[in-house]
């Protein structure tokens, strides 16, 4: 999941969960946990659910007293709402019941992260203490993406799916955002202009918001295992090799970035 999914994962299970007191945890894989299955269920148990935020491509679930329940969706999973546990899934991997019956499974694709912290200790939560900023959260303005970009040398691509520069983008998303910006992947940095980085910004915010308002990507599901609606009929560029470009027509290319593969227009996009 990327930020669009985990802002509509983290908004419906905010609604559905406040207030709520965890009653039992059960989990098939415990090297999801980052602490013994014992330590986990001592610290989770009977905690009230105060509160469920999006932050990049974690979902931070506040327990009180005392811990913060991280969650990541690694190469993806379904976290699916239930009303009693007559309805639950064939299959999942975790289960969190709660004390009025409802409660939630995740079905995990690959693996996961399910991360307990003491409320004060999450500045020494490795993976989480170095996220940057989302690009749909208030703060994040032009002129704060600008800074962000400020000094930099490296390439776009990698610099905006660092989670540590932007929190939430990843390797669906970044490939229209780029399109949208008229900007290679692979471009260095420091040859962006103020336009470039202007597009740039515009196109984060536009493909992002589109998402959200489909109800993110058709392959993910929701809290109420939903399907999104946003795919390959949106996608301007991505995962569209040999067709054509909707802007020029000149066919669209795959080509190698890294470790990974992105999708351009060699004629919208040049790199020199």
């Amino acid at each position: 999941m990327e930020l669009p999914e985990i802002m509509i994962l983290a908004g419906q299970m905010e609604e559905e969960l406040v207030g709520k007191r965890v009653v039992r945890v059960d989990v098939e894989n415990v090297k999801c946990l980052n602490v013994p299955m014992e330590e986990f269920r001592a610290g989770a148990l009977d905690k009230e659910i105060s509160y469920v935020r999006p932050r990049g491509k974690w979902v931070f679930i506040g327990l009180d007293p005392g811990h913060v329940l991280l969650f990541n969706t690694g190469m993806g999973a379904d976290v699916v709402y239930f009303e009693d546990e007559s309805r639950l899934p064939e299959k999942y991997h975790i289960k969190f019941l709660l004390d009025d019956g409802t409660g939630f499974t995740v079905r995990v694709w690959w693996f996961c992260y399910l991360h307990l912290v003491p409320e004060d200790g999450l500045d020494g939560h490795k993976l989480t203490r170095d996220l940057g900023p989302s690009p749909l959260e208030d703060g994040f303005t032009l002129d704060h993406f600008r800074g962000l970009l400020r000094g930099r040398r490296g390439g776009v691509k990698s610099f905006l799916t660092n989670q540590r520069n932007v929190a939430g983008i990843g390797n669906v998303y970044i490939q229209d955002i780029l399109f949208g910006a008229g900007v290679h992947p692979l471009r260095k940095i420091p040859t962006l202009t103020d336009a470039d980085v202007e597009a740039l910004y515009d196109s984060m915010k536009a493909v992002l918001t589109e998402s959200l308002a489909h109800g993110g990507l058709t392959y993910e599901r929701d809290f109420y295992g939903r399907n999104g609606g946003y795919g390959k009929e949106q996608y301007r560029v991505a995962y569209r090799p040999g067709e054509a470009c909707p802007a020029c027509g000149a066919p669209i290319e795959k080509i190698r970035t890294g470790s990974t593969s992105s999708f351009i227009c060699p004629r919208c996009q040049p790199l020199g």
